[in-house]
C-alpha cells in the first residue's frame, strides 16, 4: 500500500481528524505525528494536506426542527406508547426516571450523529436514541433534559452532512 492510501486509512480510522481536515483547521504536522503510519513525519503531512484537498468542504447547515422534552420516560409494554423501541426495549411515557429529548423536523441521521456528538461533548449519558421519519429520539438521565435540549438546539445548528 503506497504511503499516500495508507495516510488516508490511518485518518479515516479518526473521524474527528477528517473532520479537521474538511474545516482546514489541522496542523499537518502535528497530525501526522498522531497517526500510526509507517513513514516520515513530513511526508505523512504532505500525503494529509493531499486528502484535505480531495475532501469536501466543511459546509455545515442548519436544520429547521423542533426540539421538546419529556420526562418520566421508562419501559412500556405496548408499542403504540412507544417514543423509541430498540431491539426488545420500548421506552415511553410512563412512570419512568428518564427524559426524552425529541425533535421533529428536517431531521435524519446526520443530525443524530450531530446530536450525539454534542451530547458527548457535555458528557451527558444517552441511554437509548434513534431517529426515522423526520423524528429523532434520544433518551437521557431526568436531570440532563434541559442541558441536553440545549445541546441538541445547538448541534441542529450546524449539522455536517
Amino acid at each position: 500500500m503506497s504511503l499516500a492510501a495508507e495516510t488516508r486509512r490511518a485518518a479515516d480510522e479518526h473521524p474527528f481528524l477528517v473532520t479537521g481536515l474538511r474545516a482546514d483547521v489541522v496542523n499537518f504536522t502535528a497530525a501526522a505525528r498522531f497517526l500510526d503510519v509507517d513513514g516520515e513525519t513530513d511526508a505523512v503531512a504532505t500525503a494529509l494536506r493531499r486528502y484535505a484537498d480531495d475532501l469536501p468542504d466543511h459546509e455545515p447547515t442548519a436544520r429547521d426542527a423542533r426540539v421538546t422534552m419529556e420526562s418520566g420516560i421508562g419501559p412500556v409494554e405496548a408499542l403504540e406508547d412507544a417514543l423509541l423501541v430498540v431491539g426488545g426495549t420500548a421506552l415511553g411515557r410512563s412512570d419512568g426516571t428518564r427524559t426524552a429529548i425529541l425533535a421533529t423536523g428536517a431531521i435524519d441521521a446526520d443530525a443524530l450523529r450531530a446530536a450525539l456528538a454534542a451530547l458527548a461533548l457535555e458528557e451527558i449519558d444517552v441511554h437509548a436514541a434513534g431517529v426515522g421519519d423526520g423524528t429523532m429520539a434520544i433518551v437521557v438521565e431526568r436531570l440532563d433534559g434541559a442541558n441536553a435540549v440545549r445541546g441538541v438546539e445547538r448541534a441542529l445548528e450546524s449539522v455536517l452532512e
